[in-house]
């Protein structure tokens, strides 16, 4: 690739990137409103992420345009950690996720009391349980309804309680339960309790998890391989620049 070459399509394409950075950074919002209040803990690091491929891509620009060696050379080892970054967190964390059953790590940190008490005020706030009722108006739309991981682990008592449904948000706790599930003594009908106390919301909350996170691995691995190609140019721009000042 000629030194006109890679330096223009460096330009041109840490435009672009410029351009990737606010689709990052909108991808994040999407997630912070998106659905629920519970999803806002994923969006941090990816508006993050956004803001320095941003920055990157201007000192990328920048030495394209300048045909700065240095430059390049920042902008390469910057664009190195990111690549390693994305590379990481994808790759280890979304491991975690695909146990067949959830790693003990994973249910420790569920377990964790601190955390939890953290989890229920999001679960809380989101609305999913207190929205049942808006969403099935009767009770048969409710029994015939698929439910999510949250909305059925969280929002009622597991079903070998044997608890009738008075409606989508009320049982009858009056019924003596036929299980020995501790779950069943754990839920009430108060918005604020539901089962969020209970074993059966940690593994809806572990589900609704593992299901989320594959959409941010899916755009991970997206982004990963579009930051590649980039840095192959850039490794051609930098070559090149080099080339051109030492011929000065």
């Amino acid at each position: 690739m000629g030194v006109g070459t890679s330096t223009f399509v460096i330009r041109w394409v840490n435009f672009l990137t410029m351009l990737l950075s606010v689709v990052v950074v909108v991808f994040g919002i999407w997630m912070s409103t998106h659905h629920d209040g519970c999803r806002r803990s994923l969006t941090f690091p990816i508006l993050c992420l956004g803001g320095v491929i941003f920055f990157v891509s201007i000192i990328g620009f920048l030495g394209a345009l300048k045909n700065s060696s240095i430059l390049l050379w920042i902008y390469l080892i910057m664009l190195c950690f990111i690549l390693i970054g994305i590379l990481v967190f994808t790759v280890l964390a979304y491991k975690e996720y695909q146990l067949k059953d959830y790693s003990s790590w994973f249910l420790n940190q569920l377990n964790n009391t601190h955390n939890w008490k953290e989890l229920k005020i999001c679960l809380v706030k989101s609305e999913d349980c207190n929205n049942l009722s808006k969403k099935y108006k009767t009770l048969k739309q409710y029994k015939s309804a698929k439910l999510t991981p949250i909305e059925a682990g969280c929002c009622r008592p597991p079903s070998d309680c044997g608890y009738p449904a008075v409606n989508a948000s009320f049982y009858d706790l009056s019924f003596h339960p036929v299980s020995s599930n501790k779950d069943c003594k754990f839920y009430k009908n108060s918005r604020q309790v539901k089962c969020y106390n209970c074993d059966s919301c940690k593994a809806g909350v572990a589900q609704y998890m593992k299901t989320e996170w594959r959409v941010v691995a899916i755009f991970n691995v997206a982004l990963f391989l579009v930051l590649s190609m980039i840095y192959f140019v850039g490794c051609c721009a930098r070559r090149n620049a080099s080339r051109s000042q030492s011929k000065t």
